[in-house]
């Protein structure tokens, strides 16, 4: 494995001065070492035979349920892996979902079924957000049968230690540059969403096609910074199939790092127009992440062409990173990672250009970047639940 060095990685086109001063330099810094960070995180899963046999056991059984859980962003890293994911299982009887930490610590009797074998893969950058703990715990208590596969960035955070005491988990502790010092999740979601799709379907050729373009897409951050200049109030992130989860993603990031002065709207490209279009307005803009698959790019296309027949937003952008070679031939699975830099960077300039420092936009503390504030109550299941 090459070993990782802070001081060689991209800093989105700005000086070290210029960061510090602005209080970006964590931000900048873990977007732009992403390609860096996911070869690292495929050779540490290629040298680990060991996960990898255990996991091609678990897959090889029939009527395995696998649910993906987190909470926030990383809740968002099984919803955009969902659709790319569910049709490659390798038998009919398996199901897979994504399910939020904060719906299934809410109500876990409704999805916590005990009849199905069950593999529960939990995402956390921390490990320490207190849904994720009660998840893994209630699924215990509820599944008789329940297997972890725990993807985290914090080899000391709880979620990590419970996997490790566990005798039917397994902890895939990503490489320490993925457990992000900002605020936002930036390398933790790409870095755990790629370790998912690795271990599900490992494609070398997609992989080297979507590191080179990412690293042609940090190239052009002036032409990004000059996009996220453009004056907006409101900003909405349009996908469909599992980039309606990266958009939604993207949405968060614009969210957050602009802490809260610029509101972010996601839908899918075919739900847009079922009133979410009616937040369009002369300060909104519009970025429709364009679908590599030819059938459904004709749905991201069309909805385009209507956005500026409409001449309501302020602007409007079909994503297509038409710019980098090799783009075209990602499926969107892979696409999905180029995509989500492309936001995060768009967000980040957005909040340079806002004043606001990336690294830690919300200082008096409403939002942290581990969530507080969360009381956890036992679950004492019902006489009708425990039937």
């Amino acid at each position: 494995m090459v070993p990782f060095s802070f001081t060689d990685t991209p800093t989105l086109g700005l000086s070290a001065a210029a960061l510090r001063e602005a209080a970006a330099e964590w931000t900048a810094r873990e977007i732009g070492q992403q390609p860096q960070v996911w070869q690292q995180i495929i050779s540490q899963i290629n040298a680990d035979n060991e996960l990898r046999q255990w996991f091609a056991t678990q897959l090889a059984e029939s009527g395995l349920r696998i649910i993906l859980t987190g909470a926030g962003t990383s809740a968002y890293i099984g919803q955009a892996l969902l659709p790319a994911l569910s049709v490659r299982l390798p038998h009919a009887t398996q199901r897979l979902e994504a399910i939020s930490t904060t719906d299934l610590v809410s109500n876990p009797a409704q999805y916590l079924l005990g009849q199905y074998p069950t593999l529960l893969i939990s995402y956390g950058r921390s490990g320490n957000s207190p849904e994720s703990l009660k998840t893994v715990q209630l699924a215990d208590q509820l599944l008789p049968d329940c297997r972890h596969l725990i993807i985290t960035c914090n080899a000391v955070g709880q979620l990590a230690q419970y996997g490790q005491a566990h005798h039917q988990s397994k902890v895939l502790q990503l490489p320490d540059a993925c457990h992000d010092r900002s605020f936002a999740m930036t390398s933790s979601f790409t870095g755990m969403y790629l370790a998912t799709l690795w271990l599900f379907q490992p494609e070398q050729a997609q992989l080297d096609s979507t590191i080179d373009v990412t690293a042609q897409l940090l190239s052009q951050s002036a032409a990004i910074r000059a996009e996220a200049e453009l004056p907006a109030e409101r900003v909405v992130f349009v996908g469909s199939g599992g980039l309606a989860g990266i958009a939604r993603e993207a949405a968060l990031k614009y969210l957050e790092l602009t802490a809260g002065q610029i509101s972010s709207f996601y839908e899918s490209s075919l739900g847009f127009r079922h009133g979410p279009k009616s937040v369009v307005n002369a300060q909104t803009q519009v970025f429709i992440l364009r679908s590599n698959d030819p059938y459904t790019a004709k749905y991201d296309v069309d909805l385009y062409e209507e956005v500026q027949r409409d001449r309501r937003a302020a602007y409007c952008r079909l994503v297509q990173l038409d710019n980098c070679r090799g783009a075209a031939l990602l499926t969107d699975a892979w696409l999905a990672l180029p995509l989500i830099v492309y936001c995060q960077t768009l967000a980040f300039f957005k909040a340079l250009q806002l004043e606001i420092s990336p690294d830690n936009p919300c200082p008096t503390g409403e939002v942290n970047r581990v969530v507080q504030g969360v009381t956890l109550y036992p679950f004492i299941p019902t006489l009708t639940e425990r039937a």
